[in-house]
Order: structure tokens, then C-alpha cells, then sequence
């Protein structure tokens, strides 16, 4: 059999970063990072490489979505699906003690198997927060809002971000279905935003039209904060109506803020990610159909690592935020000094003052350059000749 040799070719959903792209995705990521340190949080690392024992159970992420492998031990290793769990492995092992909460913050690659191309990445950037070890409606407030001034920083304007809360929709659901597998039909179809199905799957519930009527009026409950009265008499059970007051009290610390323009209350709102526990939110740039980033409050994932805390955040996809911001992507203004050998000294002490000034020089001996007029014409007005050209010389 003739091996084929992919010599151009990239793992399913790998991207190559090319110059212009970087220069615009580090613009983002600066913005971004400097607006969140500006909150007092702080920056870390974590290993590309994990326990699959570890932070590939924990994660939320499905199992076949998982890079595995093995290292020369025969441990079953994982390229980090997520940041939120080996955050949170760090986090129990070696920064949280319990006394009081910890702000933590990270811009990092993950990476997710792909069974098709479809365009989705296997691998893409986030930057987010975890604020860990305050079980407040405070806490919440804070991520949302600095999640909003974040974006803002980067130059987006027009978003939106809806809010819910896990609590209730599974409250509301159990109460009228009366087990989990029923309700998780029906969270199947709010999570893929299938309203007409969901609406026709109600329909064909063997329950009380009252009971049917409740369901429905489920996805009326989406808008300002008035929609929050409506949800609590909707619900019954104590634990959905303790749910929706906590949206009540997050919308009045966001209001304090001054982010509700664009914040909106959906009680329709579930997540994949099996871990939410609380409050979860999701963030929508206009003109632009898919997500840019979420987050929500997890308040039992430390269980898994021995030291039980709570804890929620944000992850923001910087593929996707470049996409909604469409970025012109140009080339960064660049000098070139040519030189020829006799004027060496002169074009280093000429680049070195001009790096200083915080411009970018690239230095060139003019005998490395096969086409002079090529050279010129990449830097246009940014070309600078110290010394005579080969034609000067001939």
C-alpha cells in the first residue's frame, strides 16, 4: 500500500495562526487581560497535559470530545478540554484554604475532538475568570460584570447576556414530570433552543392541560426583570421559587453595577456543561448567531479534589469575539533598515533608537536580500537604505 504523505495537511479542526490574525487576537487578549488584573485578579498557568483520572472526569466535557493518550508509564493522559477543573484542581491542592475567596484568571488553549470538520475548532483560545469560595449572589454579580467590562475593553458594544438559573428549570420540570428522565428530554430541548419541539413534545405529555399550560408558559419567561414575578408563581416547589429570587437579587447587584442594558432575564436557559449548579449565563454579540462565551456558578465541582467550595466564572472564546468584533486583520506597521556592510555600525545604533521609541525594525544586510525591489515594495514607506544597493555598487 503507497503511503500518502499529508505534508500540508492539519488534524482534524487544528488552525494555523497566521501573522495578521496573531497581531489581532493579542490585541483582544491585552485588552482583555488588563481589564480583569485591573479587578484584582491573577493570571496563572496549568499544564496542556492532565490526568484523565483527574481533570478529564471531572470535566464536563463529553468523553469522546477528549484527546487522550498515554505517557511511557502507561498513565491515560488528556489535552485540557476546559480551564474551569484543572483550575480547580490547583485551587484545592495548593491556593484555597478556605479563609476567604480567591480571583483567579487565565488565557489558555483547550482542546475538543471534532467527529467531523463543519468548521468547529479542535483546538481555540479562552481567556475567563474563576472567583472561588464565595457563595453570594455578590460574587455572581462581579463575574457577570466584569465579563461585560471586559468585552467592552476588547470593543465590543452591542451584545446581550442572558441570564438564567439551572435550579429552576429543573425544579419546574421535576415538579410537573416527576423524574429526571423526562425532565432531561425537555432540558434537551431548551439547551438546543428547539422551541418547536419542545412545544410539540409537550403536547404529547400524558399530563393535565394545566400541567401542559405550565410547560408552555415556561418560554414566555424570557425579557426584563418583570419576568421574574412571573416566574415565581409559575413554580411551586420551594426550590424553584428560592431560585428565581436569586435572579432577583443578581438583577439588583447588576443594576448597581450598571451593565442590565444588556443583560436579560431567560429562564429558558440550561447549559451541556453538567457541573452548573446555580446561576448560569451566556453571552450573544449582535448580528452574529453563535456563542461567544458563558460561564455559570458551580458549586460542587471542589468535591471531586477532597475540598468542597464554591465557586463560579466566564470563559469568552477569543476565535469567536474576533469574528463578532470583525477586526480589520493588517499587517503591523514594520521597518526595514538595508544596509551594506560599510554602514553595519550606523543601521544598529538607527534600529536600536528606534526600538527604543517602541517601533518594530527589522535589520538586513543587503547581501541576504535575492530582490532588493521585493524587499522595498513588502515595506513600502517603511524601508530605509543605509549604505549603497547592488545597483549603486554595479
Amino acid at each position: 500500500m503507497t503511503k500518502i504523505v499529508f505534508m500540508f495537511e492539519k488534524p482534524l479542526g487544528m488552525r494555523d495562526t497566521l501573522p495578521a490574525l496573531y497581531e489581532a487576537k493579542k490585541k483582544i487578549r491585552n485588552a482583555m487581560s488588563s481589564q480583569i488584573e485591573s479587578w484584582g485578579y491573577q493570571f496563572i498557568e496549568t499544564p496542556t497535559l492532565e490526568y484523565y483520572e483527574t481533570i478529564g472526569e471531572a470535566s464536563a466535557i463529553l468523553d469522546r470530545q477528549l484527546f487522550k493518550l498515554l505517557d511511557s508509564q502507561g498513565h491515560t493522559l488528556v489535552l485540557r478540554p476546559d480551564m474551569t477543573a484543572p483550575i480547580a484542581r490547583v485551587a484545592a491542592s495548593r491556593l484555597y484554604k478556605g479563609e476567604y475567596p480567591l480571583r483567579i484568571a487565565y488565557s489558555a488553549n483547550v482542546f475538543r475532538a471534532q467527529q467531523h470538520e463543519g468548521g468547529r475548532p479542535a483546538e481555540f483560545e479562552q481567556i475567563g475568570v474563576e472567583y472561588i469560595g464565595d457563595t453570594t449572589t455578590s460574587a455572581d454579580a462581579e463575574v457577570i460584570s466584569l465579563m461585560i467590562a471586559a468585552l467592552k475593553q476588547a470593543g465590543l458594544t452591542n451584545f446581550t447576556v442572558p441570564i438564567g438559573h439551572i435550579g429552576y428549570v429543573k425544579s419546574l420540570f421535576m415538579e410537573i414530570v416527576g423524574n429526571e428522565a423526562r425532565a432531561d428530554v425537555l432540558q434537551r430541548y431548551l439547551y438546543e433552543k428547539n422551541y418547536v419541539g419542545y412545544r410539540e413534545h409537550v403536547k404529547n405529555l400524558p399530563l393535565s392541560s394545566i400541567d401542559k399550560q405550565r410547560l408552555l408558559s415556561l418560554l414566555q419567561l424570557r425579557g426584563n426583570d418583570a419576568k421574574i414575578a412571573k416566574a415565581k408563581e409559575l413554580v411551586e416547589c420551594e426550590e424553584g421559587k428560592k431560585a428565581a429570587e436569586e435572579l432577583e437579587m443578581l438583577w439588583k447587584k447588576l443594576d448597581a453595577f450598571g451593565v442590565t442594558e444588556h443583560i436579560k432575564i431567560d429562564f429558558n436557559l440550561v447549559s451541556h456543561m453538567s457541573y452548573y449548579t446555580g446561576i448560569l449565563f451566556e453571552v450573544y454579540a449582535e448580528n452574529v448567531g453563535f456563542l461567544v462565551g458563558n460561564g455559570g456558578r458551580y458549586d460542587h465541582l471542589f468535591e471531586k479534589f477532597d475540598r468542597p467550595a464554591p465557586a463560579t466564572g466566564f470563559g469568552i472564546r477569543i476565535d469567536r469575539l474576533l469574528e463578532a468584533l470583525d477586526l480589520p486583520q493588517d499587517e503591523p506597521e514594520i521597518h526595514c533598515v538595508i544596509f551594506s556592510a560599510e554602514q553595519r555600525d550606523e543601521a544598529i545604533r538607527f534600529a536600536m533608537n528606534k526600538r527604543e521609541q517602541g517601533e518594530r525594525v527589522i535589520l538586513q544586510d543587503i547581501a541576504g536580500i535575492k530582490d532588493v525591489d521585493a524587499c522595498t515594495s513588502a515595506f513600502a514607506k517603511n524601508t530605509f537604505f543605509l549604505g549603497k544597493t547592488r545597483k549603486e555598487e554595479e
